[in-house]
């Protein structure tokens, strides 16, 4: 039997819930999950340009781990044009670097400031939020 995964840590939740492309073909309903973890390890290396060990640290894992989780993710966007699928972002098995909250209204995903208590959304000032 395979060991547990531990969670992987993750700066902040990405920004989009969904990349769906403008396909000239038939609809097809089908997506590709894009876990968080993945995004994270795409985002480390191909935007911010960390080394594989440097971006493994980060995200307390193995330089071997996330080298899997980076090679997972390519093959998954790959697909995705490829074969003109909706890319969704979901959770995976992370856990994030600060607390991460998400306005109920207007879906602004924001983190708690150090020592002041949670009150309001920062953007519309609704009380209703939800931890992500």
């Amino acid at each position: 039997m395979p060991r547990k995964t531990r969670p992987r840590k993750v700066v902040e939740p990405p920004k989009f819930k969904a990349y769906k492309p403008v396909c000239l073909e038939n609809e097809n309903n089908e997506c590709i999950e894009l876990f968080y973890e993945e995004y994270e390890a795409l985002k480390l290396a191909d935007y911010d340009n960390m080394n594989h060990c440097d971006a493994a640290k980060l995200m307390d894992i193995s330089r071997p781990t996330f080298a899997r989780i980076y090679e997972a993710a390519r093959r998954k966007i790959a697909k995705a044009l490829v074969e003109c699928k909706e890319i969704k972002a979901v959770y995976g098995n992370a856990i994030f670097d600060k607390n991460w909250f998400q306005c109920t209204l207007c879906k602004t995903r924001f983190s708690q400031p150090e020592g002041l208590e949670l009150l309001e959304c920062p953007i519309c000032k609704a009380k209703e939020i939800a931890k992500m």
